[in-house]
């Protein structure tokens, strides 16, 4: 199937996908517990059947049943080894449902996806999985698949937006077939990873993702805000594969509250906000299927709510939209080693605490996207680069500039930088023109046009805009758009050339009025040999402002500038300009001298008093495992008692991580930082508190994911969070009996058990260790959580309590232990 296929197929109908493929086999007889990949190929006429009921209900796509048939997930079975063999024999399945299918008289066409997900494992830094060696998984199944005849890939119920693209570079690197992603979002409309649905479309689209959507989550209900979200933001096809609804127990089995009528009316309405592939995920059955076929038969196929693409870059979990009549934004420039004798020290050691605090104070100070360049002599840049983009990029939430001369020290960046970055810069000039479009395209990255040629600075206007043309044709040429490109004016020196400024000002001018290309330009040049440089820069920002720039490489530590471009927003009137303007100036004011204005300490945020005040509690909240110890140790060599440093910077600490965690402040990475950081410190105080006799245990806790669920992030975190806070905990890891577990509480004497469950297709498991705990007669408490468990289903099952995440299990445990 080509791309144009695709489309073609898009733009012609709603499209619909399959339903359920767990729920309706377990229905069918596979048992909890076992590889569902293995238990189909030896039970294949079964979904053969069950995906030919999806095809004469309606489906024009069948998910092959590869969901979890990667390498990590099959070695949890020991069977990683048959990969290539499971995955042909896998997708040939659901190729036989299609030829079956047309000989009893299906005539139209019907496509199968090979399907794609995560892997369970987490991406470095946060675990040690690496981003190349995940691309490589995702490339040994998708070989297998297109071995056996697949016409498009999905990947999908994605938590990780940098999954995604590891997925997504993998089918773009071994084929040309289109490629659908979809997320799960919880109702806060943000992955567990905090991604929202404005940047996972911007990223995706740009990354070439052919559909981008959500799938599981919710029941259609729930999913309006998601769909709405991503279609205003996006050009692409929208796709949408709800539950059935929300689970709970009727008769002792899972079932969803979602009855195909319901369903295929509520679809109705995802499909009238945007959502141009419809299916069905956990709960929906052939007739969920074949009544969402007759409810959008002959509904038009959505159009995008956007007349072009966003022009926007992205972070992880944020999106910056960079509008044209846009607020005016500042690029900072410190992490740049050129006459920082300090930063290049530490840079040839390896060390990047200066990068990182100017990281810190560039976003304090008012920057919203961040330049990085490591270009100076006795490093290696690219590893530096790497380096320096996992550090910041995990440090603080605004859009990087990938900045250096070296064509592949910037494709190095763009590999592993989680979101869409800017390139610093394309210009005419051979080695950059030639291969650096072709990068930007490939990562979906925008780029700074410089207008330079292989002779050097243009010798006037015209030859500068006929640069700019000429790159822009060719960025067009390859797929690009004119929102993916920023143009920079190009400042040059106004005491060696008069007419610098205002030809800078015609440059931004015609790049908008003309061209509809956003704009920057470094500011510093334009006073090079000037005396007080300050005011030349200022009063040219402004005029800039003025001519329509989009953003400035500036420091915006330099209050003088930063409060002049928002007075100058101020004065243009653009949108908020005055709520700026005062947040600035009364943060940052300046006197008359320009020089900032000496005030007392007087900060009202606890947590910046704390931070301020406190090594070892800063390290926590910023997750800085790397200094932990050193911090902790100059605490003890003043004397402090290792329970104080526990119960007063450590716990504290945790406290307030949860609560901006609570306050969607902080997400599922910060959390995980943070709390890793803690653990390192509490298992290096320990045997100083066992030492002292000063050890104290809150409680016992026993925690397991249920048989035939191989999930543990959300497991593994709560098993950190309660070890923190000094409970003593076994983890018996994933896919544990009921059985193993009462047995392991019963030994431990388990004050608590824990279980967890990702898929629907293992809830019950949780039931089963309820009734034996209360077979065996055991005094613990049982507490359930996880993506798919619900407080009702707590209710329903018995359990004595329900969490939704890590933060809020240790809230429950202390609540049920009545230690808070």
């Amino acid at each position: 199937m080509t791309r144009k296929e695709f489309l073609d197929l898009i733009e012609s109908k709603i499209v619909v996908l399959d339903g359920a493929t767990g729920s309706n086999l377990q229905k069918r007889g596979m048992p909890a517990g076992v590889c569902p990949e293995l238990w189909i190929l030896e039970n294949k006429e079964v979904l053969i059947e069950l995906q030919k009921e999806y095809i004469l209900s309606g489906s024009d796509i069948l998910y092959a049943p590869t969901f979890s048939g990667n390498r990590i997930k099959l070695e949890e079975y020991g069977i990683s080894d048959r990969l290539d063999e499971m995955n042909r024999e896998l997708a040939g399945l659901s190729l036989e449902a299609v030829r079956r299918a047309r000989t009893e008289g299906t005539e139209r066409r019907i496509y199968v996806a090979g399907d794609l997900t995560m892997t369970g494992q987490q991406l470095y830094p946060i675990g040690t999985l690496r981003f190349e060696e995940l691309v490589d998984i995702y490339k040994e199944q998708i070989r297998s698949m297109l071995s056996a005849g697949v016409d498009l890939f999905v990947v999908e119920t994605m938590m990780s937006l940098q999954e995604c693209r590891a997925a997504v570079l993998a089918v773009k690197e071994t084929c040309d077939l289109p490629v659908m992603v979809s997320l799960t979002f919880n109702e806060d409309m943000r992955t567990l990873y905090g991604t929202d649905p404005a940047t996972a479309v911007v990223v995706m689209e740009n990354m070439g993702a052919d559909a981008v959507g959500v799938n599981c989550s919710t029941g259609p209900d729930k999913m309006l805000g998601v769909i709405e979200t991503m279609r205003s933001y996006g050009t692409v096809p929208i796709m949408a594969k709800p539950n059935a609804g929300l689970p709970h127990l009727l008769d002792g089995q899972t079932v969803y509250d979602m009855e195909a009528e319901e369903f295929a009316a509520q679809m109705q309405k995802l499909v009238a906000a945007g959502a141009g592939i419809v299916g069905g995920c956990c709960g929906t059955t052939a007739e969920h299927i074949r009544l969402l076929h007759d409810a959008v038969e002959g509904m038009a196929a959505p159009k995008p709510a956007a007349a072009n693409r966003m022009r926007a870059l992205t972070t992880e979990r944020r999106c910056l939209p960079i509008p044209l009549d846009g607020r005016f934004l500042v690029v900072g420039e410190r992490i740049n080693p050129t006459g920082k004798k300090a930063l290049q020290a530490e840079l040839r050691e390896g060390i990047l605490d200066i990068a990182s605090r100017m990281a810190e104070e560039q976003v304090e100070n008012g920057a919203d996207i961040l330049d990085i360049n490591m270009g100076m002599n006795g490093i290696d840049e690219k590893e530096m680069m790497v380096k320096a983009v996992y550090e910041v990029s995990g440090l603080v939430d605004v859009p990087l500039c990938i900045d250096s001369s070296h064509v592949d020290v910037i494709e190095a960046a763009l590999r592993i930088y989680p979101g869409r970055a800017l390139i610093n810069s394309v210009s005419l000039e051979t080695e950059k023109f030639d291969k650096l479009i072709p990068i930007a395209r490939k990562y979906g990255a925008m780029f700074i046009l410089l207008p330079l040629s292989e002779k050097g600075l243009p010798k006037d206007i015209e030859e500068k805009k006929a640069i700019i043309r000429t790159i822009l044709e060719r960025a067009l040429e390859i797929g690009l758009y004119r929102e993916d490109i920023v143009v920079d004016g190009l400042v040059n020196t106004i005491g060696a050339n008069k007419m610098a400024a205002l030809e800078t000002l015609e440059t931004i001018r015609y790049c908008k009025e003309e061209l509809h290309l956003a704009t920057i330009c470094g500011l510093s040049n334009i006073s090079f040999g000037l005396p007080e440089r300050q005011f030349v820069n200022g009063t040219f920002l402004t005029m800039a402002i003025r001519e329509g720039l989009t953003m400035a490489i500036a420091n915006p530590s330099q209050d003088l500038l930063m409060n002049t471009a928002y007075a100058a927003e101020l004065l243009l009137n653009r949108e908020e300009a005055d709520i700026r303007y005062i947040d600035r100036v009364t943060r940052r004011p300046l006197s008359i001298t320009g020089q900032p204005v000496i005030q007392a300490a007087s900060m009202d945020n606890g947590t910046k008093n704390a931070i301020s005040g406190n090594p070892v509690f800063e390290a926590v909240i910023k997750g800085n495992r790397k200094h932990i110890l050193e911090r902790v140790d100059q605490m003890l060599n003043r004397g402090t008692a290792p329970s104080v440093i526990i119960d007063e910077m450590l716990i504290p600490a945790i406290n307030e991580v949860g609560a901006l965690f609570d306050r969607q402040v902080y997400f599922l990475p910060q959390l995980i930082g943070s709390a890793e950081t803690m653990k390192t410190a509490i298992d290096y105080l320990e045997p100083m508190l066992k030492k002292d006799g000063d050890e104290k245990k809150l409680g016992t806790v026993v925690m397991a994911t249920v048989e035939g669920d191989i999930h543990d992030i959300g497991k593994n975190l709560v098993v950190l969070m309660l070890k923190n806070y000094g409970f003593e905990v076994l983890d018996l890891g994933k896919d544990v009996p009921a059985e193993t577990i009462i047995r392991a509480a019963k030994e431990q004497e388990a004050d608590i058990i824990g279980l967890s469950a990702l898929m629907t297709t293992t809830m019950m498991e949780m039931k089963k260790v309820v009734d034996m705990a209360k077979k065996e007669g055991l005094k613990s408490m049982i507490i359930i959580g996880g993506a798919v468990i619900t407080q009702s289903f707590a209710d329903e099952i018995g359990a004595d309590g329900y969490s939704s995440d890590a933060q809020d299990a240790v809230k429950l445990v202390k609540r049920l232990l009545k230690l808070s």
